[in-house]
């Protein structure tokens, strides 16, 4: 149903787009630096089935609404930075309970929780409508049907945003071992991953609709 050249060419164009970090990588980062690479992991799940919703959505007709309504794409972009800033907050409240047990397999918030909120942040990133919205249209070709080919393209830019994804939350939960040893070190790391998370919330909020 795809060619191999579309495979490729939007395949690697997506990739550039991927690895520059963005909502989800600054997220699942943060996740990493607060709560260790199994909870930065499941935020990962939960942001790239949010990915995935937003995919499906373009491939069925929502994606050129979003990408000509800057009513639509304000609210969106909106929301997700609010939800940024809140979770922010409330790392940098409890950022004095963040003392990482060594001897224990517990974490100050589950995996499930981890997984609805890495949801919420994929599907409110600008940044996916810009690689469905705007990149995928180029690569469809108009004599065959338009919605398969997208959703299969668009698919291919998920598994790739999971796997660079996965690899930034081992990267960065590896440099969580550090702050074992120290409770102002745990605190030091809840404030580190709050304040990264209040900023990206309110980067995003300044964003232009041009920026996408």
């Amino acid at each position: 149903m795809i060619g191999f050249d579309q495979l490729l060419g939007f395949g690697l164009a997506a990739l550039v787009l991927i690895v520059i970090p963005g909502p989800s990588v600054v997220f699942v980062v943060g996740r990493a630096v607060s709560y260790g690479h199994r909870i930065a992991l499941a935020s990962v799940v939960g942001n790239t089935l949010g990915l995935f919703l937003v995919m499906t959505l373009v491939a069925v007709g929502l994606g050129a609404v979003v990408a000509e309504s800057i009513t639509v794409f304000t609210v969106i972009k909106l929301l997700g930075a609010a939800y940024l800033v809140w979770l922010g907050i409330q790392a940098l409240r409890h950022r004095r309970q963040m003392r990482v047990d060594t001897s224990a397999a517990r974490t100050p918030l589950s995996p499930r929780a981890a997984v609805r909120q890495g949801f919420v942040v994929g599907v409110s990133n600008p940044k996916a409508f810009m690689i469905f919205a705007a990149l995928l249209p180029p690569f469809v070709d108009s004599g065959r049907s338009v919605p398969t080919q997208m959703f299969l393209l668009g698919s291919v830019a998920v598994v790739l945003g999971l796997v660079c994804d996965s690899a930034w939350a081992l990267a960065a939960g590896r440099a969580r071992d550090w702050f074992a040893g120290s409770a102002r070190r745990g605190s030091a790391l809840g404030a580190i991953g709050g304040t990264s998370m209040i900023g990206l919330g309110v980067g995003m909020a300044l964003t232009g609709h041009e920026s996408r």
